[in-house]
């Protein structure tokens, strides 16, 4: 039985994957029935994939104090559809690309564009903060306010922010359900700048499967990032765990929501 490990070091965490390689078989172990994943399911595992993304550059690229907040548009002011919203939003991110660099310093993002039922259109935004980022932002958006403005903050690592921003109209109910999302989603388009690269991981080969995963030194395992189960695709038995460095659990975790 070969079991491949996955890790990704990010710094203070390390995220890894555990799983049978389906390409050796798996002697002594019983295989669960191997079936065609449904539409719903090939869209959780891409789902799965944006929010790993964006976990993974919001750990590498972002830090405590940076900003979280919402662009709104007046009622009279809405756009006619996901094409206008888009470009409304590359007008801002470029606006404050140029005084970024202005300032000698580069800019980074990741959004959300989300229109609710109601034709509520409006974009969430994570951007790394300067010391004029206020007065950028407030000059940057053309078309309505500027809400909700946040700095981010350890707790989790940004996990449940990643989540947050990666939301949309098919993936919604999970995060309803799991209390993440606090409005419904009719249209929601994800992106990111182009300057956050992401490293390849490192796979190891294992030869038995561990019955309890064990941190490297200095790291913990967060008890609520574990799980453990059986891919619905390969029926073989799957691991997803994290890691956080040990000096990072006395920080203080005392700003807003979205860690």
């Amino acid at each position: 039985m070969r079991i491949r490990r996955v890790t990704y070091d990010l710094g203070n965490v390390i995220e890894r994957q555990e799983y049978l390689n389906g390409r050796y078989g798996a002697p002594g172990e019983k295989r669960a029935k191997k079936k065609k994943a449904t539409p719903e399911e090939v869209e959780q595992v891409n789902q799965w994939t944006r929010e790993r993304k964006a976990r993974h550059r919001l750990r590498m690229y972002f830090k405590v104090n940076d900003y979280f907040f919402t662009l709104t548009y007046p009622k009279e002011e809405r756009p006619s559809d996901m094409k206008q919203a888009k470009q409304d939003f590359k007008e801002f991110y470029l606006f404050c690309k140029k005084e970024y660099k202005k300032r000698g310093q580069e800019l980074r993002w990741i959004r959300n564009i989300e229109c609710t039922p109601s034709g509520n259109w409006h974009v969430h935004v994570v951007l790394n903060r300067i010391p004029d980022t206020d007065l950028i932002i407030a000059a940057a958006w053309k078309h309505g306010k500027v809400r909700n403005k946040q700095l981010l903050y350890e707790k989790g690592e940004f996990r449940k922010l990643a989540q947050y921003v990666t939301k949309n109209e098919k993936t919604q109910k999970k995060y309803v359900d799991e209390g993440v999302l606090d409005h419904e989603i009719a249209e929601a388009n994800f992106s990111t700048s182009r300057n956050m690269p992401l490293p390849e991981p490192k796979t190891k080969i294992l030869y038995r499967w561990p019955k309890e995963p064990k941190p490297p030194k200095g790291y913990y395992i967060v008890k609520d990032s574990f799980y453990e189960g059986i891919n619905k695709t390969t029926g073989f038995p799957y691991r997803h765990y994290e890691m956080i460095r040990i000096s990072e659990v006395n920080k203080k975790n005392t700003l807003p929501r979205n860690g």
